[in-house]
């Protein structure tokens, strides 16, 4: 009888509700992905770690099997259970953010990273933003409050707060992300454009007040000079051979295993690897990528047009904004529209803490725009 319970509700409770059409776009993303991390990155990549030829796909593999057991968890429990677990959650990945500036392992110059024993090493930040969303959309939906300014306020704090300590480690690229889910959400809400307008430029020029007059964020400032300049230094290495590893493989590209950025970038398995998929598959797989990536996205939002619950709506459009930002910055670094940030490319980069993190945000998608049939 458990046998038979355990399959109706594999089956009814989750297969045949869940959205089949943006599932296996999720995993059509996530093949690409280690497709990509078998034929062109993991020989290099395994090498840089000193690990066995192979060693490095099979992590990958075992990263993205991980994930999908986060999707099918997140996307199979009650929703009423998923918001407040997830406050729970948010709380503690908080807690863990809030811990990286002291027990944190440092690479290159920031504390970003936190290892203990009884867990592989993980970036709290990834587990903080996929709960953030659904914690700011709870108070933005708050009814309890007659002045909808004051949730405003109230989420603005929250985000402010994970933007504090995350700037302290530093991670500038990750605080713009968390600062533009919030402006998303606050603006599907409702809010007036030009009260977000102030905002947004108050927060340029904090930005700006932190980059050029305060020691600690020297380098960046180094890096915006010599973004706009590149003969100043050496802070554009990486994304001007990033941009002529795109430019020398054309379109078709110049066939597996024939690229040589990922020999010659410290990332390229990571916060390069679309410009290491450039080189040696062309633009052409590029666009297909893209492509994948803009059906998803049309999906999603189709979902939210037909969806009548406010804090659902908000939910999805912040997954899916975060999805799309972090695919455009990463996308941005390796064209070298953008100053380099150190953004993974959602499904496709290899990297445990972010694969983890896309797929919590993935299962929250499936959750939300499965059909209600009991």
């Amino acid at each position: 009888m458990e046998y038979k319970y355990l399959i109706y509700n594999l089956y009814y409770k989750w297969w045949k509700n869940i959205d089949k059409f943006i599932f296996s776009l999720i995993i059509l993303l996530f093949i690409t992905g280690l497709f990509f991390s078998l034929v062109s990155t993991s020989l290099v990549a395994s090498d840089k770690l000193n690990t066995n030829d192979y060693s490095f796909f099979f992590k990958h593999l075992i990263f993205i099997l991980l994930g999908l057991i986060v999707i099918f968890v997140i996307s199979s429990i009650n929703q009423e259970k998923l918001f407040k677990y997830s406050i729970v959650i948010f709380i503690f990945s908080l807690i863990f953010l809030f811990l990286v500036p002291f027990i944190g392992i440092e690479v290159k110059g920031s504390k970003r990273w936190i290892d203990l024993y009884l867990l592989p090493r993980f970036q709290p930040i990834e587990l903080v933003k996929p709960f953030l969303i659904i914690f700011i959309s709870s108070i933005l939906c708050n009814q309890k409050f007659a002045n909808i300014y004051f949730n405003y306020f109230l989420s603005f704090l929250i985000t402010l707060c994970v933007a504090l300590l995350l700037i302290i480690q530093p991670d500038i690229g990750q605080t713009i992300l968390v600062f533009f889910s919030w402006s998303i959400l606050i603006f599907t809400s409702g809010i007036s454009f030009v009260f977000l307008t102030i905002l947004f430029l108050l927060l340029i020029l904090v930005f700006f007040y932190l980059v050029f007059f305060v020691s600690k964020f020297e380098y960046i400032k180094n890096r915006l000079i010599s973004f706009f300049d590149s003969e100043t230094g050496t802070y554009n290495f990486q994304s001007d051979k990033a941009l002529e590893s795109i430019t020398s493989g054309g379109f078709f590209g110049k066939g597996i295993g024939e690229g040589i950025l990922k020999n010659r970038v410290p990332e390229a398995h990571t916060d390069y690897i679309i410009s290491v998929i450039s080189e040696e598959f062309g633009v052409i797989a590029i666009i297909l990528i893209l492509f994948l990536f803009l059906i998803f996205i049309y999906s999603v939002f189709k979902k939210v047009y037909f969806e009548n619950e406010e804090k659902i709506k908000l939910i999805l459009v912040g997954c899916v904004s975060l999805i799309l930002m972090q695919t455009m910055i990463h996308i941005g670094v390796n064209i070298r529209l953008f100053p380099t940030t150190g953004m993974t490319l959602p499904y496709i980069s290899y990297g445990g803490s972010s694969i983890i993190s896309i797929s919590i945000l993935s299962g929250i998608i499936l959750n939300l725009t499965q059909r209600k049939i009991d």
